[in-house]
Formats: C-alpha cells, structure tokens, sequence
C-alpha cells in the first residue's frame, strides 16, 4: 500500500506493525525538514504510547517543541513529526491537534488504548480516505493505496456521479466508492478497541463566520496592518525548509502578494516559477515575468505547447485515481513539474479568492440576485417557463446576430441555466444551481437520474441572513476549496513529489478574515480591495491591472479538435452502456451540440474524466 504512494515521498519509506492487535501502519517520505534517518516514519513516541505517520508541515513546531522541553520531554533529532508525538504524549491527541499550526493528515495508533485516530487540517489540504467493511479498516491518502490491499472490491457509487457530473468534484464525506470515505476538514476519527467509530471536530467554519460577524469592526488603516503582519508572519513560517524552496508566480494579486512578502524577508532572490502556452493566447507568463523583474526574483519560465498538455490527459486517470475534472489540473501539474526540477517545497497563493472574495461570479451572482430575488417567485417561474420554452438552439441561432468578437459560448444552454435559476427560492439555492456544469447536467444519466445538486447543511445554517456574498465565500470555504482547489493543487504537486504550501489559508488568517467587514473585501466592483492595498506596497498597481484570468485550457476547441479522436472512444455506446450509468443517446446528443458550440465543454469534460478513470481502474 505505501509503495503504491511512492510519488507522495520518494525519499524513504517504512511500516510499522503489530500482528498482535491486527495494526499495521506504512509511510512514504518527502523529506523536507530533518532530512536524517531521526525525521522517518513511522515514528514512535519517546514513551513507546504512541506510532504515528503523518503527510504534511507544521509549521509552528519550534515554539511547541521549546514548550514540551520545558515540560521535560527530550528529542532525539529535529523533525515537527517528533514534536507532534511528543506533543501527543504531553497532553493527549485533541489537545495537541488544537495547537497544530499547519497542513496535515496523521494516523496515529494509541498502543495503551489500543485505538487507531486519523485527523485531517483544518481547511483539508491534505486527503486522507478510510473505510471499514467486515472488521476491516483501510486509510490512505489515495485511494490507490486501498487497491493495493488483496481482495479490495470497492464498488462505484452512482451519487458520487451525480457530483462530479455537476460539480466536476466529489465532495466530502463522499468517494467515488460506496463506504469509502474522505476524511473531512477539522476532523479527529478514533477506531476504539471495540471497533467503534466516533468522529469529532475539533474546528468549525461556522463558528469561524458567526465569530467574525459578531466581532467588532475597525477601520481600513488598522485592518491593513494587522492582516499584513499576520500575512508576514504565516509566508516566513512557510518558508522553513531543509530543502530549496520557491513559489508559484502567475502575475495575479495572490502570488504576486505571497511572492512580495517571501522577498521581503529574504536575504537572497528567491525562486519563481510561471509557465505559459505557446499557442492559443493563453499567456500569464509575460505578467509573471514583470513582477518578478520589480521583485527582484531568480525567475524561471516555461513555455508549452498546446501537445504538452495534451500528453498529459491519458495519464491523469493515474494521478487522480478518483475521477476529478476541474480542467485547471493539467496546467497545475505543468509549473508543478517545471518547479520540481528545481526545488522541493512551493509556496501558493490558493485561498485568496475565496476569503476575499476575489471570484467575478462573487459579483455577478449577487447582481442577479439584486435585480430577480424581488420579483415574486410566481412571476420569476412563469419567467423561467417562457425562457425555457424556446429551444437551445433557437437561441444559439438567435446569437449569431451577435458579431463574433461580442457573442459568448453556449448561449442556449446559459439561457436555459439562467432561467432555471430564476426559480431558486433564496440565494444561495440559485448559487447552487449557477454552479452546475452545464444545464441540467443529470439529463445525460440513464433513466434521468437526478444529479447530487446539493450544497453542505452548514451555510444555511451559519449564515441564514446578511449579504449573499458571504454566504457564497462560506460555501466555498466549506466545499469548492478543499474539494476542488485542495485535491488539484495536491494531486498536481505530489505526483511529481513537490510539496506545495499555503500560506493565504493559515487559520489564523482564515478567523482574521472573517471579522472583515465585506466591503474591506469587496469595494467598487472589485474583489480583494484588502489585498491590493497591501500589495501596493510592494508591487506597482499597473502591474496589478488587468482583468481577473484563471488557470484554464482552451477545453472547446481540444474537445474539437486534437482530443476528439481519444473522447470519442471513450463516448462509444458500448463504452457509455457497459454500466449502464449513463444516457448513450443523450450524451451523444450533447457531443454533438459541442461540436456546434452550443454544449458546455466541461460537462463533457466530466463525463469524460469519469470514462477516462474506470477504463483504467475497472476494465
């Protein structure tokens, strides 16, 4: 099962077991801090209470390290892996989980309680699986660890579907198999002797919002200085290593920012890293390259080639080996693999967008919701019918009296998606229905299957009133983050064994966050108001403008053109109807509205990625 990890920790491995109680525990290594054999796992407590092995970085290990010295514990190397099971010792696992400042996903085995607990981050940038069927628990933190153990049959879960259909993700608790889980955010899961399962939170999102908005407000000059000192403070934490480091630099506010506050407090250039695309006018190098030339940066850039990112796409099913599509995942794993050739730890700018509202359809959403949420809901429905009833492709022929240059993709299928909105009840059910891939994504189920169109129980319950915004970023924060964001980022990077750090999601800065009012967020139309004015002290502001790009990939025109040949195989009936998940003929029929421009290229997309992994896990 570790071996089947390699790519998460080519530098050592171990397993530690105990036939006596049924436990075995195995470890691949990324060494990062403490490169000795005293930093390799699994690892046991000074007092032999406790095994553990743990995947990410803590980063406020020296401080709880000087405190359990003083306590009396005594540390053979220097590794934050033996700080944490000292700590575990010290003052139990909960306690310590609590003082743990970073990202992680620890198993750890009590061997005087004779229980197994498995813990994951606060934000869920590390995954971490489990499941247990017939008295048998399994944990990894891909699932292709769990194929690894003989006699493993796990079965595809028809739902699950439905939310990659939808989402282009599988949200937590859920996995693609039927009583296999993902370990949520903030989580401490504890196996007792009895075989019993309990699981509790340890740090709530909604606690985090209902905080924020009860705490007192201060003004612009005082918030930029604290945010800017605990920004300061949680890029230098990130910036301990053993290893080279650098950072992701795109040319936008996040990396621009994380990248700025490294440099600050360097005593040399620091590395970074952008890629481009050599075609398609896909292009965020050239705006790397002129922050990194103010900053001062040692600045690497790549070019590729459309067939770079195109060799890729057979091998993703391998590196998410449950099926994922947010397209974004093939220029990731590029600049991961360019970084990688020449440092071991990059810091990112993730998180941003969502804890200062740097989305643009953070703005739409809540436009939308200004100019339809008052007319009455009957007036809204009879509205969507009547947008409704006039066919895609009526509207997708209507468009063409728009010049080229001005008319947007799929209008038909964004008329009918708007219109469906119209309908929602509250903002954020139409937040959940704009989110969808597509229109109506569960049309291409066999027998209609409803898709999984379903937010988490929490915002509604944390934020039921106050602006919509908030209640989008608290969504995110809950679901697209660690679902989406988090398992790309993560996937991307360790599968060429880079450990990409975050420092825009240090928890600290999370609950700062929240005590912001939302205009220090969102002020003149414009997203991150907070952000650039502390970038501003760093970095020119017409460097900074430019609209907001994100991470993509010309998807319609590769789905026409240089991938059709691989995506029709994976479309062809027989394919389509082997497991009679999906509608042949509706999928078909979606195919070719693509082909026309008048279908959602990452619906397909999705579909495809699902194809794409059960040919290679389940042929």
């Amino acid at each position: 099962m570790a071996d089947r990890l390699l790519h998460r920790g080519p530098d050592d491995g171990g397993v530690w077991a105990d036939a006596s109680q049924g436990v075995g525990i195995g470890h691949r290594r990324l060494s990062i801090i403490d490169l000795s054999p005293l930093g390799a796992q699994p690892m046991r407590s000074a007092n032999g209470r406790f095994i553990i092995a743990y995947n990410g970085e803590v980063y406020n290990f020296t401080e709880l390290r000087q405190e359990l010295e003083k306590r009396g514990a005594l540390f053979r190397g220097h590794s934050d892996t033996e700080v944490i099971l000292e700590g575990f010792a010290c003052w139990g696992v909960e306690a310590m989980v609590h003082k743990l400042l970073g990202m992680f996903a620890i198993a750890v085995w009590d061997n005087q309680e004779h229980a197994l607990s498995l813990i994951r981050d606060r934000i869920g940038v590390k995954p971490l699986y489990w499941t247990y069927t017939d008295n048998l628990f399994l944990f990894g933190s891909e699932l292709k660890a769990l194929h690894a153990f003989d006699g493993w049959r796990p079965q595809i879960d028809r739902d699950a579907i439905g939310d990659l259909l939808a989402y282009s993700y599988i949200q937590a608790p859920n996995s693609i198999y039927q009583a296999v889980h993902k370990l949520e955010p903030a989580t401490i899961l504890t196996l007792d002797a009895g075989g019993r399962i309990t699981q509790r939170v340890y740090w709530s999102m909604a606690e985090v919002a209902r905080n924020g908005a009860a705490a007192a407000r201060m003004d612009d000059r005082e918030a930029i200085m604290q945010l800017e000192a605990l920004l300061k403070d949680a890029v230098k934490r990130r910036m301990v290593a053993d290893v080279p480091l650098g950072a992701f630099l795109s040319g936008g506010i996040d990396s621009s920012l994380v990248t700025a506050l490294m440099q600050a407090q360097s005593t040399r250039p620091i590395r970074t890293f952008t890629i481009g695309f050599s075609e398609d006018g896909f292009d965020e190098a050239a705006h790397a390259r002129k922050v990194a030339a103010h900053l001062g940066t040692e600045h690497a850039e790549h070019y590729f080639a459309a067939a770079d990112a195109l060799a890729l796409v057979p091998k993703l099913p391998d590196m998410y080996d449950e099926p994922f599509a947010d397209s974004s995942q093939l220029p990731t794993h590029l600049v991961s693999a360019i970084t990688r050739k020449h440092v071991t730890v990059a810091l990112s700018g993730d998180g941003g967008d969502e804890l200062f509202a740097g989305y643009n359809r953070y703005v739409w959403f809540d436009r939308i919701w200004r100019a339809v949420g008052p007319i009455p809901l009957p007036m809204r429905r009879a509205l969507m019918a009547a947008l409704r009833g006039v066919p895609v492709g009526v509207w997708d022929k209507a468009a063409q009296m728009v010049p080229a240059a001005f008319r947007p993709r799929q209008v038909g299928d964004k008329v009918h998606k708007l219109a469906r909105a119209l309908g929602a009840r509250n903002p954020m059910e139409m937040y959940q229905l704009l989110l969808l891939q597509g229109d109506r994504p569960h049309r291409l189920f066999a027998g209609g299957h409803e898709a999984n169109e379903r937010l988490p129980a929490q915002p509604a319950v944390a934020l039921q009133t106050g602006p919509f915004v908030p209640q989008m970023q608290f969504h995110d924060m809950l679901a697209y983050l660690p679902g989406d964001i988090m398992t790309k980022l993560d996937r991307a990077s360790m599968s060429v064994s880079l450990e990409a750090r975050e420092p825009l999601l240090d928890h600290r800065l999370i609950e700062f966050a929240w005590t912001l009012p939302l205009s220090m967020k969102l002020r003149g139309g414009e997203g991150k108001w907070i952000l650039r004015q502390i970038l501003d002290a760093y970095v020119p502001r017409h460097l900074m403008a430019r609209p907001k790009a994100g991470f993509g990939i010309p998807l319609q025109q590769w789905l026409c053109g240089p991938l059709r040949g691989w995506a029709e195989a994976l479309l062809a009936p027989q394919a389509l109807e082997a497991d009679g998940f999906f509608n042949a003929k509706a999928v078909h029929t979606a195919w070719r509205r693509l082909q026309a421009g008048s279908e959602s290229p990452y619906l397909i997309w999705n579909v495809l990625m699902f194809q794409a992994w059960k040919q290679r896990w389940h042929a």
